[in-house]
């Protein structure tokens, strides 16, 4: 007994040394970067990171790097902040880690504090949403998703915060960053296009319940809808007897909804195109034999689903647009 305990003592030792050792490295590297030597300091966090890594110490290399990005980042140093942003990356991907909320908090927090406009920040986001999946479909962590719609919603960047939101499952702040949209940028007689679109999306995605969550969320909280259902806007009303029909999944109701709708239809082309994709997926209707799903949608969900890459190996799975 008394062994374990000196053993135990001293891994605490050992760790607690450890600590104190890179709290002082850290407090020598926060030294630096203050007097303003920003070259040799951002030098000195590379070579501690590859030493750390090289012992198998990926936790605390990506603690340092992280702590390290951020101090960059409130100095200006964006090239530098950057750089150790994509070392916190290497660490994770190298040290195969689960994927931990707190991790994609942390990537979420260097994705905002970069420059929007930079090719680095474009760089770093495919990197860990590719991380993010951890080996689960190919579209990313829903929740790293969230984190970078809701940052690029604070940036005004609403179409990049749309696509975000639509791989993400929070239907309620996409409803309300679509009405923000809307109000922003969009005319009054579209207040309906723009939440048809991402419901008819969604439910591509087979996404079944944001489809829904966004839907009322967005009708309750846009000034300049009147009450419903039913509503003044046929577009919405046809929305609502959608999603209705989707939870029926009769194809006879889908077929008479879809033909008496056909003017609000009419508004934009790929309406039609997402109802054949939603008749597939919920009413069982068979795939259009001369459609592969070139074109306009194949186009629109190859880069719903990120980029033309994905898009052709899912076409190597004979199903060109499986969007889960």
């Amino acid at each position: 007994m008394g062994t374990m305990m000196s053993e135990q003592e001293a891994l605490k030792c050992s760790s607690a040394r450890n600590r104190g050792g890179t709290q002082r490295v850290e407090g020598k590297l926060r030294a630096s970067v203050e007097k303003g030597d920003y070259y040799e300091a951002h030098q000195m966090y590379r070579t501690l990171f590859f030493r750390y890594m090289s012992q198998a110490k990926h936790a605390d290399a990506r603690e340092l790097m992280y702590n390290g990005a951020q101090l960059f980042f409130s100095y200006n140093q964006l090239n530098s902040a950057a750089d150790l942003s994509m070392l916190v990356l290497e660490s994770l991907e190298k040290s195969e880690a689960t994927v931990e909320d707190e991790d994609l908090e942390h990537l979420a927090k260097l994705f905002s504090l970069m420059d929007p406009n930079s090719p680095e920040r474009v760089a770093f986001v495919s990197r860990a949403l590719k991380w993010s999946t951890g080996g689960s479909g190919k579209l990313g962590s829903p929740k790293l998703h969230q984190l970078l719609a809701v940052t690029l919603w604070k940036e005004q960047n609403y179409s990049e915060s749309r696509y975000h939101f639509l791989h993400s499952s929070d239907g309620e702040g996409c409803a309300q960053m679509l009405v923000e949209y809307s109000a922003q940028r969009g005319f009054r007689s579209e207040v309906d296009m723009f939440v048809a679109q991402a419901v008819l999306q969604f439910l591509c995605l087979k996404n079944k319940n944001s489809a829904s969550v966004v839907f009322s969320t967005y009708t309750q909280k846009h000034p300049s809808i009147e009450k419903g259902p039913p509503f003044v806007q046929p577009l919405l009303n046809f929305i609502w007897f959608l999603l209705l029909a989707v939870d029926g999944g009769k194809l006879t109701v889908f077929t008479v909804l879809c033909e008496q709708y056909q003017p609000s239809l009419k508004r934009d082309p790929m309406y039609n195109e997402y109802l054949d994709r939603i008749g597939q997926l919920f009413f069982g209707v068979p795939p259009k034999q001369s459609s592969s799903y070139g074109g306009l949608l194949g186009n629109l969900l190859n880069s719903l689903m990120g980029s033309d890459e994905e898009g052709e190996e899912a076409q190597e799975d004979g199903s060109p647009i499986e969007l889960d």
